[in-house]
């Protein structure tokens, strides 16, 4: 089930839609769904001219007058416009905040070089440009002026999905039989009566099937406490979730991550295939394809993951308020091939919207902090220095010897960045790692006596033998 939330101001409820999916049209006859492929062709193809348009010449502008022309009706034609709009605005934003992103670490890398405390055979972080987004799936995100759901009552199924079509004044009437799921979700447990659907619907074609997706309006009251205790959550690949008590839920590793590694070696092997045939001349349709089933199979399969544990998360603290990461992981770049396919794997993009989804669901109060130089920053001292971990679990500052799991450092300092002020006030990384600088600054001169001057190299043995508790 997808899902997507209305914006309600804070304390208010909100109401949230929700999305049923993977309604089957195999009901309808072979003619009705060849008259469908024939519109989704043409659609398709208008939708991605527009989207062009909107990614490279214009802003997003979902009621920009029509300039292509078209066999589709003014008001497919007006759709086709609004969906491009909507595709292209989240490119835009998208690409915005990787270019931001890409700033900073150059800003960052720049300081260390300049300060002397760069690794060796570090690159400069170069921006890659954005390519234009390319419609390969059909995807038809209709409302009602073109497509409209009608209740059967003297058939045995549940709803007519009437469609406009190519040919004008001869609509499409597509069957559509809801499974017992189905009905199970678009029924109010309050009262027993089905939920009233919304006018907007989704078709989608996937392997030769269509797939209809339907929504509903659901209103969620808001609980929030000013005084409810804050609960910091770090994400990240070997930990799904790490929360600011200490708590970890799901990991990446282990059984996802060997089916990850079998899933890229047959791709390699296909990839190599293909390229041996290609040279030999063999026609391309001929050659093996370019899918597989195991990598789709391990994305819903992580995704799943990632619901269980975020699920038990909230499950675990009810009664309490959210402090989250706000990551950009379309920015997030590895030098090694192999580490950039086990990022994306792990599908770490989908974590953050999984809490704002569950909290908006049941709710409760989660929000997006800064999240730059959390995993560097000692929690106790504020003391931000990449070499304060010494691997990817250990965290030991250099300077107050504060030592713990680098995940639970780093939620912990999420949850403190709940309500600073000061911090959401900077602009970028430079001004955050000034604000850090200047609070250990702070705290050296309130705590001397505990400060090792100057820093020394701390093993990880004498990590482990070190108090937590320190300040």
């Amino acid at each position: 089930m997808k899902k997507r939330k209305k914006r309600a101001k804070k304390g208010e409820p909100q109401t949230i839609t929700k999305a049923v999916t993977h309604i089957g049209l195999e009901a309808a006859n072979p003619g009705k769904l060849i008259a469908l492929d024939q519109l989704a062709e043409v659609y398709l193809e208008l939708t991605q001219q527009y989207t062009t348009l909107f990614c490279t010449d214009e802003l997003p502008n979902g009621f920009r007058a029509p300039c292509f022309l078209t066999c589709l009706s003014e008001r497919w034609h007006r759709n086709a416009i609004q969906q491009a709009a909507g595709v292209a605005k989240s490119w835009r934003s998208n690409r915005a905040n990787a270019y931001q992103d890409s700033l900073d670490a150059l800003a960052d890398y720049q300081e260390q070089k300049a300060d002397g405390t760069l690794e060796e055979n570090a690159k400069e972080p170069e921006w890659r440009e954005w390519n234009v987004p390319v419609l390969r799936e059909v995807c038809i995100q209709a409302n009602g002026n073109v497509v409209k759901l009608e209740e059967a009552t003297d058939t045995a199924f549940d709803y007519w999905l009437k469609v406009s079509t190519l040919d004008k004044g001869n609509p499409l009437l597509i069957p559509v039989k809801l499974a017992g799921y189905h009905k199970e979700q678009f029924t109010a447990p309050e009262t027993g009566k089905r939920r009233t659907i919304n006018s907007s619907v989704t078709l989608n074609k996937r392997n030769g099937t269509w797939w209809l997706t339907l929504s509903y309006d659901e209103t969620v009251a808001a609980q929030i406490d000013a005084d409810a205790p804050v609960i910091g959550v770090d994400v990240g690949i070997a930990n799904f979730i790490t929360t600011s008590d200490g708590k970890q839920y799901g990991s990446f590793n282990g059984r996802l991550r060997e089916r990850q590694k079998r899933d890229r070696e047959k791709r390699r092997r296909k990839a190599k295939l293909r390229k041996c045939l290609e040279k030999k001349g063999m026609a391309k349709e001929k050659r093996p394809s370019t899918s597989s089933a195991t990598g789709q199979r391990l994305i819903r399969h992580v995704r799943q993951e990632i619901n269980r544990a975020v699920n038990l998360c909230f499950s675990e603290h009810e009664g309490c308020q959210f402090a989250y990461e706000q990551l950009s992981v379309a920015s997030m770049r590895f030098k090694a091939r192999a580490m950039n396919a086990y990022m994306r794997a792990s599908n770490l993009a989908h974590i953050p919207a999984q809490i704002e989804w569950n909290a908006t669901k049941r709710g409760v109060a989660a929000t997006k902090v800064k999240s730059a130089y959390s995993s560097q920053e000692c929690h106790v001292c504020h003391y931000a220095d990449r070499k304060n971990r010494p691997n990817q679990q250990t965290f030991c500052c250099r300077v107050c010897g504060h030592t713990a799991h680098a995940d639970t450092n780093a939620s912990q300092n999420i949850a403190s960045r709940l309500g600073d002020q000061q911090l959401r006030a900077c602009q970028n990384q430079k001004e955050i790692k000034a604000l850090l600088l200047s609070r250990h600054e702070q705290w050296k001169q309130k705590f001397r006596f505990l400060v090792v001057e100057p820093p020394v190299q701390l093993d990880l043995w004498a990590c482990s033998e070190m108090s937590t508790d320190v300040g």
